[in-house]
């Protein structure tokens, strides 16, 4: 399990996060507050609060190509 925080700050930017973690076989929850949701599902991404960072959860233990093509939307590692 590997952790991160992005920010997603357009519908853009949304639509290629879904896009990313769609080709991937393993979970990932993304976590706004007290609210997680999956990182697949565009209209649970949209009920985040999409202002502030969001914490993301990969859960594999080989998440460096992963990390590698989102890396347009990590901030913090």
């Amino acid at each position: 399990m590997k952790k991160t925080k992005i920010l997603l700050d357009s519908i853009n930017d949304v639509k290629k996060f879904v896009s990313i973690v769609s080709q991937h076989d393993f979970d990932v929850d993304l976590a706004s507050g007290r609210y997680a949701v999956d990182g697949k599902s565009i209209m649970g991404i949209f009920s985040l609060d999409l202002s502030s960072p969001i914490q993301l959860t990969a859960h594999t233990d080989d998440a460096d190509k992963f990390f590698d093509e989102i890396k347009e939307f990590i901030i913090e590692k």
